[in-house]
């Protein structure tokens, strides 16, 4: 498994809009995208701080994984992400390694990626999520 680097470190927030605005104000961040996932009831916000970004994410719905994230520890930060050069062949070799995953497959992901997370109980108790970034991203 190729892992190319730290893709994003994710922020599980209530209402994302007052990190925002202290991103942009204080620290000089500009906003790169944001996109709605219905099927995750999640939006997120993407600020790029060199080669890896910081993903802001709030819940649209009450049922959602990051809504129950936020009830469970509260705000704050939620998972590290990193990117690999294929995302199937790493799960394989993870699933030979004995490391359990919450996703046994890809799922649709950020900026058309595509992702699976680790459990945590194989990782330290950190979520970690991998991504296969599609080329030209």
């Amino acid at each position: 498994m190729k892992i190319k680097r730290v893709e994003h470190v994710a922020i599980a927030l209530k209402d994302m809009t007052g990190l925002m605005k202290i991103l942009k104000d204080s620290l000089g961040l500009r906003l790169e995208y944001e996109e709605e996932f219905p099927q995750y009831k999640t939006k997120i916000a993407m600020y790029p701080v060199g080669r890896t970004y910081l993903e802001l994410l709030e819940a649209t719905g009450q049922d959602s994984e990051t809504a129950r994230f936020i009830a469970d520890k509260g705000e704050g930060l939620y998972h590290i992400c990193l990117e690999v050069e294929d995302i199937d062949g790493a799960l394989a070799e993870l699933r030979a390694k004995g490391v359990g995953l919450i996703d046994q497959v890809p799922r649709p992901g950020h900026g058309g990626s595509r992702i699976a997370f680790l459990d945590p109980k194989s990782t330290g108790n950190v979520l970690i999520e991998l991504a296969e970034i599609p080329a030209g991203h």
